[in-house]
């Protein structure tokens, strides 16, 4: 099986700065990757790698057979989902939410002059209906809540039938509502064999969706452990990559973690 995702050697530097350091990684067709670690560990420049909006320093970067620096960007892009905070921010808070979906199609933000198919509308309906926000559909989104921008703004990632999708701390900035809820939709969407690849960046145990079969651990720019999901959430890695002693509880389809404290306290 040909991988969908293929990283050998890749580093990234600023300066003196080593951000990601020979980061050696595969992702196959039908596996769900959440990519974990703390603050500082290279996850949001991973992701820049893999939507193909950043170049590594040196190694290699294979996305969907394309190699980074051989292939046009621009053409590669709407085959990849991408969901960040970075790209949320660029959304014109005046926008319907009906044309922050459409105008993935055009990988823009900000509707101007280009037109749309009777398809491209109707796609943009489903997708808003898949998440459960179909009644925002002509609501501007600058007065959407968070847990209602984050739903639109994955419903945008997925409007040109993606290959992969990207999602960059997605619950991030939720309460604790908006995140069960956040969860709970992206479990559908990792259950769905019909999804493309799905690949999640966080720093909090609890954020990781149910269906989700693989875990990447980062730590200092490079990978601690990297397979099923199973076998690398343990006790022992967690507090390794964290800098501090933690336990490690899985129940229901759900993680959790919390500080491991002596006997009697």
């Amino acid at each position: 099986m040909s991988a969908v995702l293929d990283l050998q050697g890749v580093t990234v530097r600023r300066g003196t700065t080593t951000i990601l350091d020979g980061v050696h990684w595969q992702v196959n067709e039908g596996e769900r990757w959440v990519v974990l670690g703390p603050n500082g560990a290279g996850k949001t420049t991973l992701l820049q790698i893999l939507a193909a909006r950043s170049h590594p320093t040196a190694g290699t970067a294979e996305l969907l057979g394309e190699r980074l620096g051989r292939v046009d960007v621009f053409e590669l892009r709407p085959r990849i989902g991408f969901a960040s905070a970075a790209l949320a921010d660029r959304i014109p808070g005046h926008e319907t939410v009906r044309d922050v979906v459409l105008t993935a199609a055009y990988g823009v933000t900000g509707r101007w002059q280009e037109t749309y198919e009777e398809f491209d509308e109707q796609r943009a309906k489903d997708l808003l209906a898949a998440f459960d926000v179909a009644d925002l559909v002509d609501r501007y989104y600058g007065t959407l809540s968070e847990g209602e921008r984050k739903r639109v703004q994955i419903a945008r990632s997925l409007m040109t039938d993606p290959e992969i999708l990207l999602l960059d701390e997605p619950a991030a900035g939720l309460d604790l509502a908006g995140r069960e809820e956040l969860v709970g939709a992206l479990s559908e969407l990792a259950a769905d064999p019909a999804s493309p690849v799905l690949v999640l960046v966080t720093h909090h145990v609890e954020e990781i969706p149910p269906g989700f079969t693989h875990l990447m651990l980062m730590n200092r720019g490079g990978i601690q452990a990297a397979g099923p999901i199973h076998e690398v959430l343990t006790a022992d890695n967690l507090s390794q990559a964290f800098g501090t002693p933690l336990m490690v509880a899985h129940g229901g389809g759900r993680w959790l973690a919390r500080a491991a404290r002596p006997a009697g306290r």
